[in-house]
């Protein structure tokens, strides 16, 4: 009984399962990705001063956003009909995960420290954003991580220039 190279029961088959989530599980892990950054942003900017206070209540907005976006794109029937689609799921699926679990930060963290955790956050969300997209078919969950991976590319760009001026304006 051959089973081939790449057959049914074949260590390379279980291993392609395991680096693969259903649709659902996707869609769930993304949702508390972006709950946990809008929460853990709407807390932070009541402990800080302008003008890092207006940056991370933008992106706390903008994470609510892409929350409530998740939220609705698992709720439609289409999407409902394909959650138990299996989709590979990126390399970095792990870093993606640990974003979900927030740091310690002190009850006055500096902008730093900060400033660097958030470009951490935007750069896992947009790769594993922009792989999913490649793994995921055509339609509207693909355009979704699509937009979503951009989105959070932009969000790091304005991070990365915020902590820039920031170390620059500290070390001059």
């Amino acid at each position: 009984m051959n089973k081939g190279k790449n057959g049914e029961g074949h260590s390379s088959g279980y291993a392609r399962l395991k680096q693969s989530k259903t649709l659902g599980e996707i869609l769930d892990n993304a949702i508390s990705f972006e709950k946990t950054a809008r929460d853990y942003y709407q807390a932070l900017s009541e402990r800080l001063s302008n003008p890092l206070k207006e940056l991370v209540e933008e992106l706390a907005k903008e994470e609510s956003l892409h929350y409530a976006l998740f939220q609705e794109m698992k709720e439609r029937d289409e999407t409902q009909r394909e959650i138990t689609l299996r989709i590979n799921t990126p390399v970095n699926d792990h870093k993606f995960s640990d974003y979900i679990h927030l740091p310690d930060l002190d009850e006055k963290p500096d902008d730093q420290s900060i400033l660097q955790y958030a470009m951490g956050r935007e750069h896992a969300a947009m790769e594993q954003y922009l792989a999913l997209a490649q793994e995921t078919p055509e339609g509207p969950i693909r355009d979704l991580f699509a937009w979503l991976a951009q989105e959070e590319l932009e969000h790091k760009g304005e991070l990365e220039k915020k902590y820039y001026e920031l170390v620059y304006s500290t070390n001059v």
